[in-house]
């Protein structure tokens, strides 16, 4: 899944121009329950404007609380003007980018017009809809030594048993030829048979709960 298939679209931002000042800036932060902004020239995008960095840069200035928030404009404090996506990026991988700030735009590169941003939450979100969080079930944990057609054998297990498998991850283990795997399946009342079955095909079970 690729980046622009899951960004927030243009007409659905809340963006400020350049020229807006930092309380115009606070205010729709404060009214629309957000934590950046992206700023724009026309539809240029020239960076972000967060509510941790309207505070932040008021620790360097000597003016008043509200004449630096009255006389300041927002293209003077924006920042990641070069930190951007342009769509094509593999959504998971903006995992890292959004660690540590609240959005990212997305950005036509040509011409910098502003197309969306990708927010921390979206990235969450997404997560959460890989590991099947919303939707309750049975979450089992297991290793299987790491060969060829073991997902395949797994899959054949879950289809013999005709479970409904809500979410499949995996991970790598310390050791490399083990990797560790968490499905979550409907709740059924076939639960031990099932698990008895992976056993026996070498899936060693770590955990079982309903979640």
């Amino acid at each position: 899944m690729f980046v622009k298939h899951m960004m927030i679209p243009k007409h659905e931002c809340i963006t400020a121009q350049e020229n807006d000042t930092l309380k115009d800036a606070l205010e729709k932060l404060e009214q629309n329950q957000i934590d950046g902004l992206p700023i724009l020239q026309g539809e240029r995008y020239l960076g972000v404007v967060t509510r941790v960095g309207i505070y932040a840069n008021f620790f360097h200035t000597d003016k008043t609380r509200e004449e630096y928030l009255k006389t300041i404009r927002v293209k003077d404090i924006a920042s990641h003007q070069e930190k951007y996506l342009t769509g094509s990026e593999l959504f998971e991988k903006t995992m890292l980018d959004l660690k540590d700030f609240p959005l990212l735009a997305v950005v036509d590169e040509k011409n910098h017009k502003f197309l969306g941003v990708v927010t921390r939450s979206d990235v969450l979100g997404f997560f959460e809809s890989a590991f099947g969080v919303n939707r309750p079930g049975i979450r089992i944990a297991f290793t299987s030594v790491e060969t060829e057609g073991r997902i395949a054998r797994l899959s054949e297990i879950a289809h013999h048993f005709h479970e409904h498998i809500i979410s499949l991850v995996t991970f790598d283990e310390t050791d490399k030829l083990v990797r560790r795997i968490v499905m979550k399946i409907e709740k059924k009342n076939n639960i031990d048979k099932f698990v008895k079955k992976l056993e026996e095909h070498g899936f060693r079970i770590l955990n079982i709960q309903e979640i």
